[in-house]
């Protein structure tokens, strides 16, 4: 298969790669005039493309042909509570990413540790995730916000909010599979407060369960992006 490059600021009917993938293409790739790569502008659009020119710092490309990827008939909404360790967050936007989000909002709640979080690097994994799987949709990343802020934000019918407290809760997986749009919250590594559970609940919000097992925040959330898709599945 050719080798896959982000383009979002791509224009037809030629493409020339920024010096740091440039140099990728030509000494790392070994890419010359001729050969066949793809590109992708997250957007979801894929393009066929020839190597004209291979320059290490300006390698030019031809574009051949253009395919338009649809999106699913239904979006994934992840808002989950960062973790302390950021590598964990790290490999969450990577495998959510490879399996399909749409968005993922960062979350600030009263018993989160990490209360700054910078979405460069973040980014970054998510485009060679999407590079990796094949995807054309690139997910949409939000800046940690206060929990209070994100909970009017949302459509209390088709948004759940995933806790371990004491309360009555449904399996995410009976209630996922039929919501256009469905969105889970996932708390912070000492969970949501009662205070915060008890928000959510009042715009309407339903509590789910994910198992029954206690995960971390990030294999919580991933579970909850898989099962959602599996429920879709099995609705059709």
């Amino acid at each position: 298969m050719p080798h896959t490059f982000y383009a979002p600021d791509l224009t037809l009917p030629a493409y020339t790669l920024p010096e740091d993938e440039s140099k990728h293409a030509v000494r790392v790739l070994r890419l010359g005039a001729g050969d066949a790569v793809s590109l992708v502008n997250g957007q979801g659009s894929i393009f066929q493309a020839e190597v004209t020119d291979a320059n290490p710092k300006r390698c030019q490309l031809r574009i051949t042909s253009e395919t338009q990827v649809p999106r699913r008939d239904y979006a994934v909404h992840l808002a989950v509570a960062p973790t302390k360790n950021l590598d964990r967050m790290e490999w969450l936007v990577e495998k959510a990413t490879e399996i399909g989000v749409d968005r993922i909002t960062f979350l600030r709640c009263a018993r989160s540790e990490r209360r700054e979080l910078k979405l460069d690097r973040l980014e970054k994994i998510a485009v060679s995730a999407l590079k990796q799987s094949g995807q054309a949709w690139l997910p949409q990343l939000d800046e940690l916000t206060d929990f209070a802020r994100v909970l009017p934000t949302l459509a209390p019918a088709t948004t759940f909010i995933a806790h371990l407290a004491d309360d009555e809760r449904t399996e995410l997986a009976h209630v996922a599979g039929s919501a256009p749009t469905c969105c889970i919250l996932i708390g912070p590594e000492g969970d949501f407060t009662p205070e915060e559970i008890v928000a959510a609940r009042q715009l309407g919000i339903r509590p789910v369960a994910l198992g029954l097992t206690r995960l971390r925040t990030e294999t919580a959330a991933l579970a909850a992006v898989h099962t959602v898709h599996v429920a879709r599945v099995l609705a059709k």
